[in-house]
């Protein structure tokens, strides 16, 4: 049975002295068939701009927010670059798409924590690139990005001439029906050279987990997809992978329902185009109404 946390008012202020301005107290999720050892978080944002992240590791739940972690505006898509960081430190470069003036926007956070304190010591958003009006989902994995926009997936090349980060025109990749895929994650790289194959994983409306096996030599080519598991995932509209380190060769999958409900799932095999072993299930209504990313 899983067991649900509720802070006090004072220990909601106590959180608040330390600069976090909520974190849940984490749930025994107890689904048996995601190992302990996995962990897999997502982004999310409030509707006034506010940054959470949504988590579950070690069979628990938690949501974390940092005061001063905030947007403007409420990204369309959202994706992370990369992170680093020790316990009483982080710095994180992340992706955002704008909801109205069709940029793309790099995002740069870090953050401190002194005396059990934390604080934010920057939060830029900076314009990188025009163009991305209409973009639903950003998935990256470097040197290339991903997007979903209206019926169409595009990939775009990431360098850093000089430092700087440039992000390329558009390459429109095979399919008019991108707008039936809800949710979708990079997973990695099989393969070397011109064999090189990007494998993202993601859901569909009609209720799809999928696969797709893209080739980075020649995007424009066919390309093979996977279903994974044809029922059970439309209602999803987040979907992350993360790592489980007593099984490296498996994946946990956290899937979020915009009125707020969680599923956490582990795959034993990730590379064996089956989902037949893919087991876990839902978390309940965990009020995860923030909208939540892929990454």
């Amino acid at each position: 049975m899983r067991q649900k946390s509720v802070l006090s008012a004072a220990s909601a202020f106590a959180l608040a002295a330390t600069g976090i301005v909520f974190i849940s107290s984490p749930s025994e999720a107890a689904v048996g068939d995601v190992p302990a050892g996995c962990s897999v978080y997502t982004a999310a944002y409030r509707s006034d701009g506010q940054r959470v992240s949504y988590g579950y590791s070690a069979s628990k739940t938690s949501v974390t927010a940092y005061t001063g972690d905030k947007l403007a505006w409420v990204p369309t898509a959202h994706q992370q670059l990369g992170a680093s960081g020790d316990p009483d430190t982080f710095n994180s470069t992340e992706l955002a798409t704008h909801p109205t003036d069709g940029y793309l926007y790099l995002q740069q956070r870090s953050g401190t924590r002194t005396n059990g304190v934390w604080k934010m010591t920057k939060n830029t958003a900076t314009r990188v690139k025009a163009g991305f009006g209409g973009t639903t989902i950003l998935a990256s994995g470097y040197p290339y990005l991903y997007r979903v926009a209206g019926t169409s997936l595009y990939r775009h090349t990431v360098t850093y001439p000089n430092g700087v980060l440039t992000i390329s025109a558009p390459v429109k990749l095979p399919g008019t029906a991108w707008n039936t895929v809800k949710t979708l994650v990079f997973e990695r790289t099989e393969g070397t050279g011109t064999a090189a194959v990007d494998v993202l994983i993601g859901t569909k409306s009609n209720g799809e987990l999928k696969e797709w096996r893209i080739k980075q030599a020649t995007p424009t080519s066919a390309y093979a997809s996977t279903v994974l598991r044809s029922t059970g995932w439309g209602a999803f509209t987040s979907l992350s992978t993360g790592y489980c380190q007593s099984h490296p060769n498996g994946r946990p999958l956290l899937a979020i329902t915009a009125t707020g409900s969680a599923s956490v799932h582990f795959d034993a095999n990730k590379a064996d185009k089956s989902g037949v072993d893919i087991k876990g299930g839902s978390l309940g209504a965990l009020g995860w109404t923030a909208r939540a990313y892929g990454q």
